[in-house]
């Protein structure tokens, strides 16, 4: 740590999204050698904090009151106190709060250091089966379903998996708005309760992910990362014309969704790729 005459250093510690036995040596020695530990739900990781037998001062730092703390934070680092940043799983500042005051550090000179450790994010990915060579993660979805079919829509073509975080009462809404938006094959794998006892994957088609979330409740529950296939790259370019003409007459006439199936028994084609190409030209 820094001697009084030296400014703080603030330290981004991850801490365990499930077993508590993933937390690492020098997060334990951090949280116990700091000043003060800014979390994002006190009563939450004073119990953590208790079971490692660590007997630090806590704040709370959250969404709501990050702005106007940080200021605080920012003089108490400058005065030469150390200060670790913990949410209340994982690694801090994704899709937690924490952003605001790493930014003010940087720009006030502080240094920062990020220790290494969980994160739902790369353990799912790391388990799913779909590539993890290139992907894109999109943190939560909008809650209402107008804001999140169009952000879904606005994906259909990227190429990358795409990885969300969701919550037991949205999932099903979720994945029906996947299901209407990315159609029936696209690859699909739903982590839950990561690292705990009942840690699950789900895997299939977005079809059959929903169906299985559907049928059984207990796949409602617990923390969340839902993986979703990218999409292949440019396959609208290799549609024959004929067929894309005869998918614009028919979905004037009905949903795209039996108007891409009828193309692609005609054409021998993937029902999938047509409705895709649908759904983008819609868009467009």
């Amino acid at each position: 740590m820094s001697s009084a005459s030296d400014p703080g250093i603030l330290y981004i510690v991850p801490t365990p999204i499930g077993n508590l036995g993933d937390i690492s040596e020098r997060a334990c020695a951090v949280l116990a050698e700091v000043q003060v530990i800014a979390a994002e739900d006190t009563r939450h990781s004073g119990k953590l904090l208790s079971h490692l037998g660590i007997k630090n001062d806590l704040l709370a730092l959250h969404e709501h009151n990050e702005r106007d703390r940080s200021e605080a934070l920012i003089k108490r680092l400058q005065a030469g106190e150390s200060i670790a940043l913990i949410s209340d799983a994982g690694t801090p500042l994704i899709s937690d709060p924490g952003y605001v005051l790493v930014g003010q550090c940087r720009r006030a000179g502080i240094k920062v250091v990020a220790l290494p450790g969980a994160c739902a994010i790369t353990t799912a990915l790391s388990a799913s089966g779909l590539a993890t060579d290139r992907f894109c993660f999109e943190g939560f979805l909008p809650a209402k379903p107008q804001q999140r079919r169009k952000r879904l829509q606005e994906l259909l073509t990227e190429t990358r998996t795409l990885v969300f975080y969701e919550s037991p009462h949205r999932i099903v809404h979720t994945l029906e708005a996947l299901h209407e938006v990315f159609g029936e094959q696209r690859g699909c794998v739903l982590g839950r309760e990561l690292t705990k006892q009942f840690e699950t994957y789900l895997t299939g088609t977005v079809a059959e992910v929903l169906q299985q979330v559907t049928a059984d409740s207990n796949q409602q529950r617990g923390e969340m990362v839902l993986m979703l296939a990218g999409a292949e790259p440019a396959a609208h370019t290799e549609l024959p014309t004929e067929a894309l003409h005869c998918l614009k007459l028919l979905s004037q006439e009905l949903p795209l969704k039996k108007a891409a199936a009828i193309v692609a028994e005609v054409y021998g084609l993937r029902k999938n790729q047509l409705y895709e190409y649908g759904l983008q030209a819609k868009n467009e």
